[in-house]
């Protein structure tokens, strides 16, 4: 709960999405009745959220008619929730330059805009075209002091119970041992303030665990690391060890991390689809199958990535969070979640003091 009657603004650009726009106004319900301190500002076709709006309000209705008898809740929640026309949509075929330039009435730019001149407004949720939101986020929201290049954090579950950040996933290519030095600080401070972990394990992603191991820039990036105080490095990570749970967070470029990020998902897409269609294929295994029903589906949920959230934009100046272009109503609670938590966890102030204790050093 944000202390001293803050009310805590989020944009949330409802199109762009599979799902859009029921899903990202269903989702950012979901979190309106959760929290009491956060407005939404949802962009968008006008006409278009007003419908869904006045259908998920129904739904609203029926069930807390039903269970707690408190309609009050409605006008409640219309006196925090506002519309601002935006009806051009952002895909992944338009050129991310050219749709800065040509879609300014567009919900991401209309969005991106709003973020960057109303100081009020702490943070976004999209789940539009990665490339566009990059690019626009790159030009137009400055970064947090001291902070050379922001970076996409997208997490993942682990084998014991815990999460893992990636970062970088896709926002930087070509990079230095310096700004894989500010992603583990970046990450770390993440990891601190969304999800509550103490002194997150770092590790820089390689192709063998020794120290010796890798490119010029993965063996200085290790001697950088080892000597980085604000953070806990742990030493080289493995691929295949991403998903153990003997790390919190792996700083990689961009290019590693998102093919990383993207194979662990596919992997675990395919085992479902290929365990789905064995149980299928002899009678025996469907009779076993009744029996481990709910085992079943405890691991689809374990493995559905949507449930964790989205891939945060750390190093800008205002919160931005991109989910899943596939994200359902649970999914992009989870993303309007993790930009609650990060503004109330003081996350950019927290990053702007590390990196400035990193580079005087």
């Amino acid at each position: 709960m944000i202390s001293g009657g803050f009310i805590l603004k989020i944009i949330v650009d409802t199109l762009g999405g599979d799902n859009s726009p029921w899903a990202n106004i269903e989702g950012a319900i979901i979190e309106l009745i959760k929290h009491r301190d956060l407005s939404v500002i949802f962009t968008g076709d006008e006409t278009q959220i007003g419908e869904v709006l006045e259908e998920t309000f129904e739904k609203v209705m029926a069930s807390i008619n039903k269970y707690d008898k408190n309609p009050a809740l409605i006008d409640n929640l219309k006196s925090r929730i506002e519309i601002v026309h935006a009806p051009d949509i952002i895909t992944g075929n338009d050129k991310p330059t050219d749709a800065i330039r040509l879609k300014k009435d567009s919900s991401m730019m209309r969005s991106i805009k709003l973020l960057r001149e109303d100081e009020s407004i702490s943070a976004m949720v999209s789940n539009g075209a990665t490339g566009a939101l990059v690019a626009a986020a790159t030009l137009r929201i400055p970064r947090i002091d001291g902070v050379r290049r922001p970076a996409f954090c997208p997490i993942l579950p682990t084998m014991k119970g815990g999460v893992i950040g990636v970062c970088d996933s896709g926002a930087n290519v070509d990079i230095k041992a310096d700004l894989l030095q500010q992603f583990a600080i970046m990450g770390s401070k993440y990891l601190e303030a969304a999800f509550g972990i103490e002194s997150p394990r770092v590790g820089l992603l390689n192709i063998g665990v020794e120290e010796e191991k890798g490119d010029d820039l993965r063996r200085e990036a290790y001697k950088l690391l080892k000597e980085t105080p604000e953070i806990n490095f742990v030493g080289n990570m493995e691929a295949r060890e991403l998903l153990s749970g003997d790390f919190d967070l792996v700083v990689c470029d961009g290019f590693s991390g998102n093919v990383l990020v993207k194979s662990v998902e596919g992997t675990a897409l395919e085992l479902l689809k290929k365990i789905k269609d064995d149980i299928y294929s002899k009678k025996k295994y469907q009779v076993g199958a009744l029996f481990m029903k709910q085992m079943f589906n405890e691991e689809k949920e374990f493995l559905n990535y949507q449930r964790y959230g989205g891939s945060v934009m750390l190093g800008s100046e205002k919160v931005i969070v991109k989910g899943h272009g596939s994200s359902d109503k649970v999914a992009v609670a989870k993303c309007i979640e993790q930009a609650y938590k990060m503004v109330e966890g003081n996350l950019n102030k927290k990053i702007a003091e590390a990196v400035s204790g990193a580079q005087t050093e």
